[in-house]
């Protein structure tokens, strides 16, 4: 395993994060694996030397948290783990119970906290922004967070790149504590995030932690010819109305040829496209089968030709602004 700090920070995080969306209750989303199969890759990405396990308080309505806590607890040691999780998403019914208040943001840390089994987390990320609650407050809420001592660093989480820099403007002028890490939407059938955002961060010293790069399974071949072949890519309506066009199956195609030369699988190839990408510090991959995480940590070791990015890269299209 390779590490690498996350953006300006000290914090040392393996180049491979763990997604853990897909652990938790099965009632949630029919492809989400329950806690007994979920621990097996959980152990096996300690062994791989992952120490980066991203959540977020919705995934299974916060059994994630409790399926990822538990596990963190038998097969490692708590100050070896980085733990992320994210707040924002609708917890409850209350009008309360979603969004960035203070109110929010210091009922869900609490809720994480106690359901992760921990005394702090690692890094807390805005899962979203919230147009209803003015900055000051949230930001504020979050350094509070930190200077408890609840949190150690704060991330941010798939918004528009001037959102992200008036966020950032409101904590270096009131003195508090800022974002680290950016958890966007990129990857080779999405790269609109190249225009602003990555450019941003760059400049910013923001680590830059993808979600989906894999686009939800779609550049390894899950939809061909616009067929679903997994139960997965059956039920996600999501992911189905972000990867479609003629351009997006290009691509995949385009995925499949560089992989098939090189000898590797396509989830290798596009994620170490990812991985040479400028400001990258680690995907997030997410895990359904023991493979999907064996390619994901072999793609350290995939090198791509300027020949192959460029090979990779002509088929694109751009998309209108998706996953905010």
């Amino acid at each position: 395993m390779k590490y690498v700090r996350l953006g300006q920070s000290g914090l040392k995080i393996s180049r491979i994060a763990l997604g853990t969306m897909t652990y938790g209750d099965p009632a949630w989303r029919d492809w989400v694996l329950d806690e007994d199969t979920s621990r097996p890759f959980i152990a096996r990405a300690v062994e791989l030397g992952i120490n980066f396990f991203d959540t977020a308080d919705m995934y299974s309505l916060g059994r994630s948290e409790e399926v990822v806590g538990r596990a963190l607890r038998d097969y490692t040691q708590r100050d070896q783990a980085i733990i992320a999780t994210k707040v924002y998403n609708a917890m409850g019914a209350g009008p309360n119970d979603r969004g960035l208040s203070r109110k929010h943001i210091m009922d869900a840390a609490q809720a994480s906290l106690k359901r992760l089994g921990t005394d702090y987390i690692d890094l807390y990320q805005i899962h979203r922004f919230d147009p209803e609650t003015p900055i000051l407050e949230t930001m504020t809420a979050l350094h509070d967070l930190v200077r408890m001592g609840a949190v150690r660093y704060i991330g941010a989480s798939s918004m528009l790149a001037y959102q992200f820099a008036k966020m950032q403007h409101v904590a270096d002028l009131h003195g508090l504590t800022r974002f680290v890490s950016m958890q966007n939407h990129y990857n080779l059938v999405y790269r609109e995030e190249e225009r602003e955002m990555l450019p941003l961060c760059r400049e910013d010293g923001v680590g830059v932690i993808p979600w989906s790069p894999l686009a939800r399974g779609f550049l390894t071949g899950n939809r061909k010819g616009g067929e679903a072949q997994t139960t997965r890519a059956r039920s996600d309506k999501f992911g189905e109305g972000l990867y479609r066009t003629d351009g997006d199956y290009a691509v995949q195609a385009r995925v499949a040829e560089v992989a098939q030369r090189l000898g590797v699988s396509p989830a290798q190839v596009a994620t170490a496209w990812l991985l040479a990408q400028p400001g990258v510090s680690a995907p997030i991959i997410g895990a359904s089968r023991m493979p999907h995480l064996e390619d994901a940590v072999a793609a350290l070791d995939v090198r791509l030709s300027d020949e192959d990015r460029a090979a990779l890269e002509a088929p694109y299209e751009p998309h209108p602004v998706l996953g905010i």
